[in-house]
C-alpha cells in the first residue's frame, strides 16, 4: 500500500470490523497488505492489472458483486469515470468510502466536489496526492451513461471516448480496398478501426483484442458483424496464431506517463501472431522511432501515409529474428 493510503487507513478510515471491502480500480503493484486480504473484493477491468491481482490470490472481477461494508476507490484521471465509480461505490456500500488519488489525476477537484455532497474525513496529504474518507451523500446523478460518437457507443474512461481518434481515422483511410482473410486489431478500443476494416473486401474473420473490458463491451455494441471475434486480452501476449494481417494503433502511454515500449511490444506481438506471409498496418505518432523495430521484425517496411502528427506504416513477412 502506498504510504499515503496506508496512513489514511490507519488514521481516517472507519471501516466496520466485519463485511466485504470493495477496492475500485486498483493498479497492479499497489500494496494492500495492511488490509485483511480475505475481506477484499477488487474491481478491475484492465486485463494486465486484473490478471496480476488474480495471480496474487485476490478476489477480483470486472464489476462489483453484491453489497459491501466499506470501499476504497483509487481515483482514475478521467473525471466522468471517477464520478461514476464514486456513485457505484456509494450505491453498493453501507459504510465509508476511502478515496485516494494523485494531484495530476484530479484529487483536489474531487475533494472539493465531494465536500459539497457528503461528510469528508481527513484529508491525508502525502506524496503529491491526498486520501480522505467519504460518509453518506447521494451521487446517483454521477452515474455515467454511454455516449454516442458519430453513431458509435463509448463510455467515460475508454480511449478517445469523446471523439474518433485522428490517428485511427488516418489508418482507416490508408487501408487498401481488399484485405487478408484472417486478421486482428490489436488494441481495438471501442471498435472504430475494426468497423472500418470490416467494410473492406476479403475479410473472413477479424479478432478484436482489447485489454480494457469497458472498451471491449463498447466494441461488441459497435461492431455487429458475424466475422468479428472479441478477446479481452493483453495484446502483448494474446493467444492467436498464423494470421494473415494485423492492424493497430498501439498506445504509447501507461496512465499519464509516456511509455513507448508499449508500442514496441505491440510490434513484437504482431510479428509473433502473423503467418510468414503476414502483413501489418499500423499508425503511430510521427516522433516515435518504430521503424527500427519494424525493420528488425519484418522483411519489408514502408510509410504509406501520414501528416505532421502521425505516420501510417506498412510491413510484411515477419523475419525469423522478429518472431
Amino acid at each position: 500500500m502506498s504510504t499515503r493510503l496506508s496512513l489514511a487507513v490507519e488514521t481516517v478510515f472507519d471501516a466496520p470490523e466485519l463485511g466485504r471491502i470493495a477496492v475500485f480500480a486498483p493498479r497492479a503493484g499497489l500494496d494492500l497488505s495492511a488490509l485483511d486480504k480475505d475481506r477484499l473484493h477488487l474491481i478491475q477491468g484492465f486485463k494486465p492489472d486484473h490478471d496480476a491481482w488474480a495471480r496474487a490470490g485476490y478476489d477480483v472481477s470486472v464489476a462489483p458483486q453484491g453489497a459491501y461494508s466499506a470501499a476504497i476507490l483509487c481515483l482514475p484521471c478521467a473525471k466522468a469515470l471517477a464520478r461514476d465509480l464514486i456513485a457505484q461505490a456509494r450505491a453498493l456500500t453501507s459504510g465509508p468510502i476511502l478515496v485516494d488519488g494523485d494531484k495530476v489525476d484530479g484529487i483536489e477537484s474531487a475533494l472539493r466536489d465531494l465536500r459539497k455532497r457528503a461528510e469528508v474525513g481527513g484529508p491525508v496529504s502525502k506524496a503529491h496526492g491526498k486520501a480522505f474518507q467519504v460518509t453518506g451523500g447521494d451521487f446517483g446523478d454521477w452515474r455515467a451513461a454511454p455516449a454516442q460518437v458519430e453513431g458509435f457507443q463509448t463510455l467515460p474512461g475508454v480511449f478517445s471516448a469523446d471523439g474518433i481518434d485522428p490517428a485511427s481515422k488516418l489508418l482507416a483511410e490508408a487501408l487498401p480496398a481488399k484485405l487478408p482473410k484472417r486478421m486482428a486489431d490489436l488494441g481495438a478500443g471501442w471498435g472504430y478501426l475494426s468497423a472500418q476494416t470490416l467494410s473492406r473486401e476479403g475479410i473472413e474473420a477479424l479478432h478484436l483484442v482489447e485489454a480494457d473490458h469497458a472498451a471491449l463491451e463498447c466494441a461488441r455494441a459497435n461492431v455487429a458483424d458475424a466475422r468479428a471475434r472479441f478477446h479481452w486480452a493483453d495484446a502483448r501476449d494474446v493467444d492467436l496464431k498464423a494470421l494473415d494481417g494485423v492492424i493497430m494503433n498501439p498506445p504509447f502511454h501507461q496512465a499519464r506517463a509516456a511509455e513507448p515500449k508499449l508500442g514496441l511490444a505491440f510490434i513484437a506481438s504482431a510479428a509473433r501472431i502473423l503467418a510468414p506471409h503476414g502483413r501489418l498496418w499500423m499508425v503511430a505518432n510521427r516522433h516515435l522511432p518504430y521503424e527500427v523495430s519494424l525493420k528488425d521484425a519484418f522483411r519489408t517496411v514502408t510509410e504509406i501515409a501520414g501528416d505532421t502528427r502521425f505516420k501510417v506504416l506498412y510491413a510484411e513477412k515477419p523475419s525469423r529474428r522478429g518472431r
